[in-house]
């Protein structure tokens, strides 16, 4: 009976039968297969073929102890909605997935007590290596508890300049937004945004302000700190028309601001783009692409961050460690909120 066709029905091949049906070591096997040791290339090629015939896959928990790995890697977050670690986590996976290295997500909710534990609990796991995002884009205390294991920080940087950091260009985003409106020939260029204990939030308004200020020109109005709801967005663009009725375009700070002072200039009888055309920062789809008319809007890149911090953490798990603020470029998305012409 052909060893193959036995050893596919009653178990599954393990790396002595390779070594068997290859005439050579268990431990040659291993290092063939890991790419390591000084062996031939005629001996891997008919270890790799033996493998094959047999249809031999390496077992995970086996590699690992061999390698002193685990290839996994624990997410922690503290974005309770999910709305930005989803699409970090995910960008994350495509840079991870290629080395066939497990993701392990864990919300500690802003909670320190919650975090320590989550890092606790995968140390006992013995991830590889931590990716920290969150909610909050503001610099946050390093992870406590990692130890010697690599760390980097995605969105939400390290108050340590010496740890590895992948955040989003705020200060471009909000040049670009301002390059656009100038292009489109507004002159009359206000801007609703969030909390100014907000980092972005202050770093988008000084790179809109910039490009403006390059043109000659400046923000008309005061830049409108908030909250960042619909409500806010209602409120603000009100506030902002009795002081200044000749706005022809308003930047918001997130597209739920945006939708909020969409509403409002159509209960002020203006007309989006041809009075005032509107942008917002996050280009999220189900917002932007529903809004009437659909929402211009920055788009954060937030999976670009994720792959880049994963690629990070990849380096420093292989011993080639990356220190510092990495900024990854936004993207200005036109819709028909600034382009009559567009769909």
């Amino acid at each position: 009976m052909d060893l193959g066709g036995r050893l596919s029905q009653e178990k599954r091949a393990t790396v002595r039968d390779v070594a068997a049906r290859a005439g050579v070591s268990p431990g040659t096997v291993s290092k063939a297969l890991n790419g390591t040791g000084q062996i031939s290339e005629a001996t891997r090629e008919r270890i790799r073929q033996a493998a094959e015939e047999i249809d031999f896959r390496p077992n995970a928990l086996a590699r690992s102890v061999f390698e002193r790995r685990s290839y996994t890697v624990g997410m922690i977050t503290t974005d309770s909605f999910e709305r930005f670690s989803v699409p970090v986590m995910l960008g994350a996976e495509d840079a991870l997935g290629a080395g066939r290295i497990s993701v392990f997500l864990c919300d500690s909710r802003g909670d320190p007590i919650r975090e320590r534990h989550y890092v606790d609990v995968l140390l006992g796991r013995r991830v590889d290596g931590f990716i920290v995002t969150g909610r909050n884009f503001n610099r946050r205390p390093p992870l406590a508890g990692a130890r010697d294991v690599p760390v980097v920080y995605a969105l939400t940087p390290s108050a340590d300049d010496n740890d590895c950091s992948v955040v989003v260009d705020d200060t471009a985003s909000g040049r670009l937004v301002a390059e656009h409106l100038l292009r489109i020939g507004r002159t009359k260029i206000a801007h609703v945004t969030g909390p100014e204990r907000f980092d972005p939030a202050r770093s988008r308004h000084a790179g809109l302000s910039e490009a403006l200020a390059a043109a000659g020109l400046e923000l008309t109005g005061m830049a409108m700190y908030g909250g960042w709801t619909e409500a806010w967005g209602r409120q603000a663009t009100h506030i902002l028309f009795r002081e200044n009725p000749d706005i022809d375009a308003i930047h918001y700070g997130s597209d739920l601001l945006a939708r909020g002072g969409a509403d409002a200039l159509r209960e002020l009888g203006r007309r989006i783009p041809e009075d005032v055309a509107i942008t917002g920062t996050d280009n999220w789809e189900l917002i932007a692409e529903g809004a009437r008319p659909p929402l211009t809007s920055v788009d954060l890149r937030l999976a670009d961050v994720g792959r880049v911090a994963a690629q990070r953490l990849l380096d420093a798990i292989e011993g080639r460690p990356h220190a510092g603020l990495e900024q990854v470029p936004c993207q200005l998305v036109v819709r028909a909120s600034t382009d009559e012409t567009a769909g």
